[in-house]
């Protein structure tokens, strides 16, 4: 048995699904994108674009048809302790907490609990400012403009995070006008979320769990941290090496609580592409563009620096997840970052094929072009708005 089949047969016991071909609610692709490389073959990329970069510890998860064909862990969860990373290491999600929040959101508007297009407003039974939290939008009604559809697409007005604001004084404000323009806003997402347990009285954490995490199988995947991650968890490192112990987050956060695993979070992705949980609709509006993206960079967020570069691929946002025109047909996409976290996932629609990296390590960030390039195939990722300079060449050796 070679060695991707050996991967193959192994991920059938981690995953609990055959992976060998398409899954129930799979899509078929015409013809194979993703290149054909051996399990050695993927190692030694992997192994000499880290080692170039110095990334601590890396997995790699790749989807086909709406199944996981391969999933591994490569460098280490704590270097300090020479302890490896695996597909069930436990690695901070970071903001891809808030694609699997979307998900969330997606299937209530399935069930006619919550629609995208109504005033937050109507949810909320006091007007938004007369909330502690909110007091900072006393005397500007555009609040009233807001819905989820712009809260999760990121054009709700905010700053990322209010401490982020340019002005420096932590306060909440609008920067223009709700549903004018994209700029990446957690503070949208925290909003959603305050829209969902104040106005309808849901308990967030307690809906991701059963609609999500326990529909999936995702069994070490929670949004506040659990005793029993301990077993098995990732130290994070920074751009300069340097060693951040794993923070231990207790309170439920759309925009960024949860800890997972590469296989937990693999299954997710690959249950998206196909679909499952959702009507077709509800997928499809949730991986169409909702506002067209024309910022240089993604980040500073609010920056009116402006660019035609990426007209070509229409990038533009869904609800919780990026989206694109690739040279394979529509992707979406979705980043997770923090000081000691980087993480990727893009799926490829048409192909039902998706690429999830996940890393304890920032400096991952700089090889994530070449991975994806080398194991998924040219798709056309917008890695210079997303921010992903390449440290490495594919070539260098």
């Amino acid at each position: 048995m070679d060695g991707r089949k050996r991967v193959l047969a192994s991920l059938a016991l981690v995953f609990g699904v055959v992976v060998t071909g398409c899954t129930p609610n799979a899509t078929n692709s015409t013809a194979r994108s993703i290149p054909a490389l051996s399990e050695s073959e993927i190692d030694s990329t992997i192994e000499r674009l880290m080692a170039a970069n110095d990334v601590k510890g890396l997995a790699v998860v790749l989807i086909e048809a709406g199944g996981v064909t391969f999933a591994k862990g490569y460098g280490h969860r704590m270097v300090e302790k020479d302890l490896p990373l695996e597909p069930d290491t436990i690695i901070y999600g970071a903001s891809l907490t808030k694609a699997t929040f979307a998900y969330l959101v997606m299937q209530l508007v399935d069930e006619g609990v919550v629609e995208l297009d109504k005033s937050i407003a109507d949810y909320l039974p006091r007007p938004l400012p007369d909330y502690e939290n909110y007091r900072d939008l006393v005397g500007d009604a555009r609040w009233r403009d807001l819905t989820l559809r712009m809260l999760l697409s990121h054009t709700p007005g905010f700053a990322n995070f209010r401490w982020f604001d340019p002005a420096g004084d932590d306060k909440l404000r609008f920067h223009f006008d709700p549903g004018t323009r994209y700029a990446y806003s957690g503070e949208g997402f925290r909003l959603a979320q305050f829209v969902l347990e104040e106005g309808l009285g849901l308990d967030v954490g307690e809906e991701m769990q059963a609609r999500i995490f326990d529909r999936f199988g995702m069994t070490k995947t929670s949004m506040t941290w659990r005793e029993d991650f301990l077993e098995n968890y990732s130290h994070n490192y920074t751009m300069t090496g340097e060693n951040i112990r794993h923070t231990i987050r207790e309170t439920v956060g759309a925009a960024g609580s949860m800890d997972t695993t590469p296989a937990d979070w693999g299954k997710f992705l690959a249950a998206v592409v196909r679909g499952d949980g959702l009507s077709a609709q509800a997928k499809q509006e949730m991986t169409s563009a909702q506002i067209r993206i024309h910022s240089e960079t993604q980040f500073p967020t609010l920056s009116t620096q402006t660019t035609d570069e990426y007209d070509g691929i229409q990038l533009s946002y869904g609800l919780g997840w990026g989206v694109f025109e690739s040279v394979r047909g529509r992707a979406f996409f979705k980043e997770g970052h923090d000081d000691g976290t980087a993480n990727y996932a893009l799926c490829i629609e048409q192909e039902a094929s998706c690429i999830l990296l996940m890393s304890n390590s920032v400096r991952a960030e700089g090889i994530f072009k070449e991975v994806v390039d080398t194991l998924f195939g040219e798709t056309g990722l917008p890695w210079r708005w997303e921010g992903y300079e390449p440290q490495v060449q594919v070539g260098e050796r």
